[in-house]
């Protein structure tokens, strides 16, 4: 059962880094479920002997909550950092919707030309302004997601570290 119960973790933990780039998956509640899953059923310890705590399990699960919040959070921001609109940050979103037809690259550039042109032509907006706002849009979901992978690459770290 321990065994079973360490590969579903590292599993969850893997998932949690796609998440973190694909927008369909929830990257760090998975890996933080995996880390539950350890906790409770796994019974693994650290290099030093030591089980999971409580308090390590919950100091995860705030900081899971803080970067899932941050994530809707950090965009906007940027986006209205350098004088963008939400047409802005939602052409981002259409753009790396698009872009997933091929990833990563097509994920990257179809973020900023989403952005870039929803402000063109939905915020009415010149080209110099757009082009500016379509990197603030860029940059946030750039720093988001960037939040998002070393969240769940730590997160994995930990899986791995308690499930063998």
């Amino acid at each position: 059962m321990e065994t079973f119960v360490g590969i579903l973790a590292i599993v969850l933990g893997a998932l949690a880094i796609v998440g973190s780039i694909a927008p369909a998956l929830p990257g760090p509640p998975l890996g933080w479920l995996g880390m539950l899953c350890l906790y409770i059923w796994g019974g693994g310890t650290n290099g030093a002997g030591e089980p999971m705590s409580t308090k390590f399990l919950l100091i995860w699960l705030a900081i899971v909550l803080v970067v899932s919040l941050l994530d809707y959070v950090v965009p906007a921001w940027f986006t209205k950092l350098t004088g963008g609109s939400k047409y802005g940050s939602w052409g981002a979103i259409a753009g790396l919707f698009l872009g997933l037809l091929y990833p990563p690259v097509g994920m990257i550039f179809g973020s900023l030309l989403g952005a870039l042109l929803f402000e063109l032509f939905f915020a009415g907006k010149g080209a110099t302004d757009s082009v500016k706002s379509a990197f603030g849009a860029f940059l946030g979901f750039i720093f988001g997601t960037g939040l998002k992978l070393i969240t769940s690459a730590v997160m994995l770290f930990y899986i791995v570290i308690y499930a063998f």
